[in-house]
């Protein structure tokens, strides 16, 4: 595991909690960000990024700006490499024991794929492609 605390554990399982309503999607989305902190890339979780100018409150929800990522903090997981300093909110143990027990996967990269679930790359031109369909996704709903 390329964490070596509990505190780093429930870090972990926030944002997996955070980043996927889909149980069966909890070891795989661990696995991606054990893959990321092991390769010394950024985690580029979107959910660290909300939880800053949210400050953990629903109510406070909005769009990311680019001014969002373009930001000096400790929670931009799109610019800084490692773990956030705290969680960004309360896992429950289905995220824990995925934190625990990621899956043993390849990919590096997910986005969203407009049911609710989320489809994952190996590569960042694969993840590119898969973004591209997700904006569609996005801009037809809109």
């Amino acid at each position: 595991m390329p964490f070596s605390s509990k505190k780093d554990a429930i870090i972990i399982a926030s944002i997996i909690e955070k980043e996927t309503p889909q149980i069966k999607e909890l070891k795989l989305v661990s696995g991606v960000i054990m893959n990321r902190l092991k390769s010394g890339i950024p985690l580029g979780m979107d959910s660290t990024i909300v939880y800053e100018f949210t400050n953990g409150n629903p109510k406070n929800m909005r769009s990311i700006k680019q001014s969002d990522l373009e930001r000096n903090t400790k929670y931009n997981t799109r610019k800084f490499s490692g773990l956030p300093p705290s969680a960004i909110g309360n896992p429950g143990k289905l995220a824990i024991e995925a934190a625990l027990n990621p899956e043993k996967t390849d990919f590096l990269f997910f986005v969203a794929d407009g049911s609710g679930g989320h489809v994952f790359a190996k590569t960042l031109s694969e993840h590119n492609k898969n973004v591209a369909k997700w904006r569609k996704i996005e801009k037809n709903k809109n």
